[in-house]
């Protein structure tokens, strides 16, 4: 398993030129050759888009596939790329969010959803002025692999933090302004989790609420993490303040809010959105709604 690892560590080390030859060559044979989920993207493509043509479906699925495999080549380039080369790459505004939270002396969830490509926002550790980044992940069931990808989302100065994890260490930590928690928040439960569905892309959709939770228990600043493809290898992402309607928020509030600014988000670009996970396979299991 090592072996295979330096392997892919050395892969990695590749001018970014030479691995996008690769995603070329991934586009190819998962979409003309093995046809990879197909079925399954072009199913969530037609829930999430009713009002879209079959051909303009295609089109968003196939600039999907594309998007896809630069992914695959990009968080292979996550176990080497260096700090610089990513704050060349990945440009981030609305920092101000960062500096006023600390400035509040509130700690920060972010929020972001499965767009292309969330695992290279991660340096923005080294340019806020909270002392301490923590990407949550969900454990691997590999434990190799688990350490391994690990030590991407520790990379540029962060702490990753285990779902598990998370609400013991918010609640331990002082709320001073100094901690931001990185939360990939549109994860499908595990069937045994599923609670609440809410209307998301035209569907009933199984969602977490445990970040929501949070919201209602803590003076934390919330800010959505908006991330747009600009061309290839180049990112630009945006911040933003979830803010409540009331003076304070309310059971389930910023779920609704998250879930409406990326629905916002993969309007405007669907095939930066990962169509291939089975996000709604649990809606059956849904008890209840919003």
């Amino acid at each position: 398993m090592n072996l295979i690892f330096q392997l892919v560590l050395l892969v990695s080390r590749l001018p970014m030129k030479i691995l996008y030859v690769f995603s070329d060559l991934i586009f190819f044979l998962i979409y003309y050759v093995i046809g990879y989920r197909k079925t399954v993207v072009l199913e969530n493509l037609k829930n999430s888009f009713p009002e879209k043509s079959a051909e303009e479906l295609k089109i968003i699925r196939k600039k999907f596939y594309i998007n896809f495999s630069d992914y695959l080549v990009e968080t292979l380039k996550a176990f080497s790329v260096s700090t610089k080369e990513l704050k060349v790459r990945v440009q981030h505004i609305n920092r101000d969010v960062f500096r006023n939270a600390h400035a509040e002396g509130k700690n920060i969830i972010l929020l972001t959803g499965h767009v292309f490509n969330w695992e290279w926002f991660t340096a923005l550790a080294t340019m806020v002025p909270q002392e301490s980044c923590r990407p949550v992940y969900r454990k691997m069931q590999n434990s190799f692999w688990d350490g391994k990808i690990k030590t991407i989302r520790n990379a540029h100065g962060n702490n990753a933090l285990e779902a598990g994890d998370v609400i013991r260490d918010v609640l331990k930590t002082p709320n001073d302004g100094n901690t931001i928690y990185m939360f990939v928040a549109d994860q499908t439960p595990n069937h045994h989790q599923v609670d609440l569905g809410i209307e998301f892309l035209h569907q009933l959709t199984p969602v977490f609420r445990g970040y929501d939770k949070l919201a209602t228990r803590l003076d934390m600043a919330f800010v959505y993490c908006e991330m747009k493809k600009v061309k290839r290898g180049y990112y630009q992402v945006n911040y933003y303040n979830i803010v409540p309607d009331g003076e304070k928020f309310v059971a389930n509030e910023v779920v609704l809010k998250f879930h409406k600014m990326l629905e916002n988000t993969i309007n405007r670009n669907p095939d930066n959105y990962l169509w291939s996970h089975r996000k709604w396979k649990y809606t059956d299991k849904i008890k209840t709604t919003l």
